[in-house]
């Protein structure tokens, strides 16, 4: 059972279509370990690949795939397969496909105002997803119970020669306490505890900030796929970041680093939660653009009409969205200037807001970094919408299996009540939204 850590794949940023490089010193079976975990994670991210497919990116003969591919298929993990199509004359090169619907890791999230989990397969494929709203003033803690439900819930329809891998939950730093009031919170070693004694039984639980989480998601399957520098912005009640930096995410002293919402952009601004004046979040959060807008700060609901009116050419509500976006290229544009990255992602209600007001946002990248941060630089709006924490937990609980894949996971024997051997890295929702 791994302690709560913000953590990142072992696999992140590191290029899977270039070849294997060599371990000095490494033993066979250490070699054949590093490879038979290179093709299962070159099928895991981009689906169904043929093995002459897999011996030109890996950079392997053609045997050496077959015998890997022939390893991971005896242990359940992939299929082979005869194309359906062929173009070529002679024997097709068989297809290797992840096993989804058997091989499988838990995701939770803990947002700001819901809980999720999800059973999301070898290859991404979410499977099962289950949500319960989060009441105001329930912490972290008090959150497992209810999740272990869902995910026990979610058990009763797995088959019993599945494969659990492990999990990993994805924890919002931003709540509101039962009076309303928005505070910031942050991952602990109790929480770890928590989900160590809830989830004892199943191959173990690794927790990370939700920004974290879903800007490794983009940076593996969403926008900024192959982009190793890249500032992912998320947006609920409060402002937080994934940075990443030569593919590996920046976690900082006990993993604190990412709360960029809490740079101080205007010395005479709003009181923020954290105790400061002036901080970005509440230049560019939600509350802000409802309190520009005249309306209610603590109707989140009201955002969505806030974005539909200035897209209908409301000027109260198009004033808001500038203002706000004003204020999220200043920021972006410090943030540019420190990190300097390829790619700035918003995802969360900053999507949203990004997308409404891109312009103005530009307008301030245009003048404030310096030309050579920003001659360069690509800004995204997310791709995996709320989807995103999920898939990205899965990424951290898949991390194991993908390193050591004959070596991991429980067969037979899933869920939080089921007896298992260790190892670490809410209502069935038919459509979800992007």
């Amino acid at each position: 059972m791994a302690a709560p850590v913000r953590s990142r794949p072992a696999g992140v940023g590191r290029n899977a279509e270039s070849p294997l490089p060599s371990v000095p010193g490494a033993s066979q079976e250490e070699i054949r370990r590093q490879n038979l975990g290179a093709v299962l994670r070159y099928v895991h991210l981009h689906g169904p690949t043929s093995r002459a497919e897999l011996t030109s990116r890996l950079g392997l003969n053609r045997s050496t795939i077959g015998a890997l591919a022939a390893d991971l298929v005896t242990s359940g993990l992939v299929t082979e397969e005869a194309p359906t199509t062929t173009r070529r004359a002679g024997r097709p090169s068989l297809v290797v496909s992840p096993r989804s619907e058997r091989v499988y890791a838990h995701a939770l999230s803990i947002d700001a105002d819901r809980l999720r989990a999800a059973r999301v397969g070898l290859g991404g494929q979410i499977l099962d997803l289950r949500e319960i709203p989060r009441p105001s003033g329930m912490s972290a803690i008090e959150a497992v119970g209810p999740l272990a439900d869902l995910v026990r819930d979610m058990e009763r329809s797995v088959a019993g020669d599945a494969l659990l891998v492990g999990g990993a939950a994805a924890v919002a730093d931003t709540t509101r306490d039962p009076d309303g009031r928005i505070r910031i919170a942050s991952i602990d070693e109790t929480l770890g505890a928590t989900l160590e004694a809830e989830f004892s039984a199943g191959p173990g639980f690794v927790a990370g900030d939700l920004a974290d989480i879903a800007g490794l998601a983009e940076h593996v399957r969403g926008v900024a796929v192959g982009i190793d520098d890249v500032i992912y912005l998320h947006g609920d009640l409060g402002i937080s970041a994934g940075i990443i930096v030569g593919g590996r995410l920046v976690i900082g002293h006990r993993g604190h680093s990412g709360k960029v919402g809490h740079m101080v952009v205007n010395p005479n601004g709003l009181p923020c939660g954290c105790g400061s004046r002036g901080c970005w979040e509440t230049e560019i959060s939600e509350a802000a653009l409802l309190r520009h807008a005249g309306r209610d700060p603590s109707d989140r609901a009201a955002v969505a009409e806030v974005l539909r009116a200035s897209a209908d050419g409301d000027p109260t509500a198009r004033a808001a969205v500038e203002q706000v976006a004003d204020w999220l290229g200043f920021g972006v544009a410090n943030l540019v200037n420190v990190v300097n990255p390829d790619a700035v992602v918003f995802g969360g209600s900053l999507r949203d807001i990004f997308t409404a007001g891109a312009d103005v946002v530009r307008a301030r990248l245009d003048t404030m970094p310096l030309p050579a941060s920003r001659e360069h630089l690509r800004l995204r709006a997310a791709a995996l919408g709320r989807d995103a924490v999920l898939i990205g937990a899965a990424e951290l609980a898949f991390d194991k299996l993908l390193a050591d894949p004959l070596n991991v996971g429980v067969a037979g024997q899933v869920g939080p009540t089921a007896s298992a051997q260790p190892s670490p890295s809410a209502v069935p929702c038919p459509s979800r939204d992007h």
